[in-house]
């Protein structure tokens, strides 16, 4: 058995799953979400670990098995998220600095842009872990030789093995505007531009491997198996091959394709990152956009405007009108990510008239999603053959009929909706043998919906050419 931890931006969830990959028990817990000032993010670094030592004692008593009986431990996770803390005592010097903390925006417009997006596959942008440590550093009073830097994968780790073990792994390395895509490996160059040690930094390991042993529970347990939540999905769904496609539907939406063995500069718009891959293999790339608003603008429906009480009522509101009647909605709650990279957009919502009601909302912020992962889509290099879809949002089907239609392709909901931690279970089993190669992983890969576009090519570029003119109002912002 193996204990997959999916350490995410709302929740933390952890799976116990067999060697077919089914899911025999899980836990979950929601996390906080701190917002100190207008567009800073925090989470609480000890609730996170708590989070995790509660749902991996969930997940295993509803499995019926002791933490001994695990083989191993898989890792994913909210990837950019960025923590200090002091290596003596185990304790973060500052919250966690979330991925969606727009504190640093005025920083990353200071920075070499060519340097970065040449060194890294990156843009300057706040989203990234570099300038989140740089701002960290600044105001943090103790010794330098205390202190350790991780993303989530590094601060559960440590934590894990007690200290003995400060690593990360590509996918999360990559994300972090400090790492040579090319070489993977540190950048001194731009370690000298954020002022970061290399002493600070964890050790770049594979992906799959054993590279400690955890105390979990009272049990020891092999950690073999680490990746950044979007490339332990990308994996999950057998995304094995040049041209494969997946998005997940989260907090935000992330589009990757796999982008082959080489590392070539990624088009205007996208990013280059690493994707996951065995100790055995050579290294594998991808393409991203990165939608930083998709169910977060579902949330704000619920939470800032209270016009839902839940998640699961956007689809029914949004078939009881037959289209949005003009209403667009931009939700570029903090900022916008791919393939704009605005950090000073804002959210627009257009087209109201004295008939508008809550359900052309909810339906304008559904179909804000699929137009976002569309214009991702557009601009990556080739057409795709399908879209491989997951997160909890797939789970809205006016939403994933939608993306099929804008997109003019088949799309494939994973039976699933945790494939992210599914991903990091077989990177987890493939450490240890469990399957013999990744033909017998997808073997095991099993669908539970399958969409066929219905709109014409015509009415969606229609569509998405309203679409962009609302797009260019939101960035139009003084």
């Amino acid at each position: 058995m193996i204990l997959a931890i999916d350490q995410g931006t709302t929740g933390t969830t952890s799976l116990v799953v067999d060697e077919e990959l089914r899911v025999l028990g899980r836990g979950y817990r929601e996390i906080h979400q701190y917002f100190p000032r207008a567009g800073w993010v925090e989470h609480d670094p000890d609730e996170i670990w708590e989070s995790v030592l509660v749902t991996a004692e969930e997940a295993l008593g509803r499995a019926g098995i002791r933490p001994t009986g695990l083989a191993a431990i898989g890792i994913t996770n909210q990837r950019e998220t960025t923590l200090l803390w002091d290596k003596r005592s185990g304790r973060s010097v500052y919250p966690a600095i979330v991925w969606q903390d727009r504190r640093t925006a005025e920083r990353c417009r200071e920075l070499p842009a060519d340097l970065v997006r040449r060194r890294t596959g990156l843009v300057p942008d706040p989203y990234f872990s570099a300038t989140k440590l740089e701002w960290i550093l600044k105001r943090s009073e103790q010794p330098r030789d205390r202190l350790a830097f991780g993303t989530i994968d590094s601060w559960l780790i440590w934590k894990l093995t007690a200290g003995a073990a400060h690593v990360t792994d590509p996918t999360n390395a990559s994300r972090t505007m400090l790492l040579d895509l090319e070489t993977l490996t540190w950048d001194d160059e731009l370690l000298d531009l954020f002022g970061v040690e290399r002493a600070l930094l964890p050790e770049v390991v594979s992906s799959s491997g054993v590279l400690g042993e955890a105390d979990l529970l009272g049990a020891k347990v092999p950690i073999a198996g680490i990746a950044g939540d979007q490339q332990a999905s990308l994996f999950g769904h057998c995304c094995f091959s040049a041209g494969d496609a997946k998005a997940t539907y989260g907090t935000g939406c992330f589009v990757l394709v796999n982008a082959g063995g080489a590392f070539e500069p990624p088009p205007d718009g996208l990013l280059a990152t690493a994707a996951a891959v065995t100790s055995d293999a050579p290294p594998q790339y991808a393409l991203e956009g990165a939608v930083l608003t998709a169910g977060a603008a579902i949330q704000w429906l619920r939470d800032g405007l209270e016009i839902i009480g839940h998640a699961r009522e956007s689809e029914t509101l949004a078939r009881q009108v037959d289209s949005t009647e003009g209403v667009v909605f931009v939700p570029a709650l903090t900022g916008l990510g791919s393939p704009h990279w605005d950090p000073e957009a804002r959210g627009l919502v257009s087209g109201i008239t004295r008939g508008t009601t809550r359900a052309h909302l909810v339906r304008a912020a559904l179909e804000a999603i699929a137009f976002q992962v569309a214009d991702v889509l557009d601009i990556c290099p080739g057409a795709i053959a399908q879209l491989q879809a997951d997160g909890g949002a797939t789970q809205n089907a006016f939403l994933m009929q939608f993306q099929a239609d804008l997109l003019g392709t088949p799309l494939e909901v994973a039976a699933d909706a945790d494939t992210t931690a599914l991903g990091a279970a077989a990177l987890a089993g493939l450490a240890l043998e469990m399957w013999p190669d990744l033909a017998a992983l997808t073997a095991l890969a099993r669908i539970g919906g399958h969409y066929e576009p219905t709109m014409s090519r015509d009415e969606a570029e229609s569509r998405k050419l309203v679409w962009r003119t609302a797009l260019r109002r939101a960035r139009d912002v003084d």
